[in-house]
């Protein structure tokens, strides 16, 4: 009974010896290990930028401000010159055809709760799944009908000030 006892106990370290090796590292584990040195010195030695005025994202916030209001803007079309063409009196700006109403994709845990877990692609209100990519934008083009949706595939400029172009499209 004693040297089963003690069998079974020797088992147990070695086991749990076992489970605590990790193995050597791995080269990528090397490099980011180097990398995290390299970005540690560099921030000692230079430490970070003396933002004091945060003029960017005073800037940016202002950006989101004007994109909640529904404002008088001009869409225009380059040509392949770089003439504008004008192709309506809109409002807001353009919004870009794969943006989504909802998160694209969801987090699923592992089935076990003890890894990182998975993304997978998660479905629009709508019941589609959009692409994360498309060249296309909608405009908001006023007419005499009202506002109504056009969505336009080439580049487009939208301003909140006229721009100089070369001609109009129809669309009025």
């Amino acid at each position: 009974m004693v040297k089963k006892l003690a069998i079974l106990l020797f088992l147990s370290v070695l086991l749990l010896a076992l489970v605590g090796c990790e193995g050597p590292p791995l080269a990528d584990q090397k490099v980011a290990q180097k990398q995290e040195q390299l970005q540690s010195q560099a921030v000692a030695q230079t430490g970070m930028p003396g933002i004091t005025n945060f003029t960017e994202y005073k800037m940016v916030r202002h950006l989101y401000e004007l994109r909640d209001q529904a404002i008088a803007t001009y869409t225009y079309i380059p040509d392949m010159n770089g003439k504008l063409w004008h192709l309506c009196d809109s409002v807001g700006f353009g919004i870009p055809y794969a943006t989504q109403f909802s998160n694209p994709e969801k987090r699923y845990p592992s089935a076990d709760y003890t890894q990182t877990g998975y993304n997978i692609p998660q479905a629009e209100p709508n019941g589609l799944f959009m692409t994360a990519a498309a060249d296309g934008t909608w405009v908001m083009c006023g007419s005499e009908k009202g506002t109504q949706p056009v969505y336009i595939e080439p580049r487009i400029i939208v301003s909140t000030i006229r721009l100089r172009a070369e001609g109009e499209y129809a669309v009025k």
